[in-house]
């Protein structure tokens, strides 16, 4: 049986629908916006090898995100997900992921939690998605570390994204997780990443 990994994309959320609207608006635009590029994440399959499934879900209205939309969503793919599955998130989609294994118990057995570049809760336009404790003194992640054999944190210094923070207080609610820190990735929109790599083709 292979192994599957579940990649989730990153996204934009806003407060309001008013937000919304004014980063429509306001947002300017160049033309290396519109030119298609190949990240990391389309060459998984290919570097991974054929022992490897990988599941690629288009997550609901990418440009104004609502976390409970992305519950309702993600959920439909759990009667295809074998135990051992590795759970990919990038930038949001990292928040995603936390913040739904902090308040669900996934039905399989996690290998490995990866989040590359989350925001937490400081970095703008994640509306509801950000990670807020369910009670005083309690990490709002304190239910992911007992779901996850492995959970891999990873950031840059340079990401001009998601301050570098946040991933302090990844660290600080996941102490057990293995922490990779870069200088020059930005927010990891580049076309290759070996380190993700080899972590997944190291996990048992």
């Amino acid at each position: 049986m292979k192994k599957q990994i579940v990649y989730i994309h990153g996204a934009d959320s806003f407060d309001s629908y008013e937000d919304y609207i004014k980063y429509l608006k306001e947002t300017e635009f160049s033309l290396d916006w519109f030119v298609q590029k190949k990240k990391w994440k389309m060459s998984l399959g290919e570097k991974l090898g054929d022992e490897f499934q990988i599941l690629m879900p288009d997550m609901p209205n990418k440009f104004n995100a609502v976390y409970q939309e992305w519950k309702i969503w993600f959920e439909k793919m759990i009667p295809f997900i074998n135990d051992g599955v590795i759970l990919v998130g990038h930038s949001q989609g990292g928040t995603f992921l936390a913040k739904y294994l902090s308040e669900n118990i996934y039905p399989k057995k996690i290998g490995a939690l990866m989040l590359v570049a989350p925001p937490h809760t400081d970095t703008p336009d994640i509306g509801n998605f950000k990670l807020v404790g369910t009670r005083h003194g309690a990490s709002p992640l304190e239910n992911i570390s007992a779901q996850c054999q492995e959970i891999h944190l990873f950031q840059s210094k340079d990401d001009p994204i998601v301050p570098y923070s946040e991933i302090e207080r990844y660290q600080k609610d996941l102490p057990t997780a293995k922490l990779h820190i870069f200088e020059d990735r930005g927010h990891f929109l580049q076309e290759i990443f070996p380190e993700i790599i080899e972590e997944i083709k190291n996990i048992g």
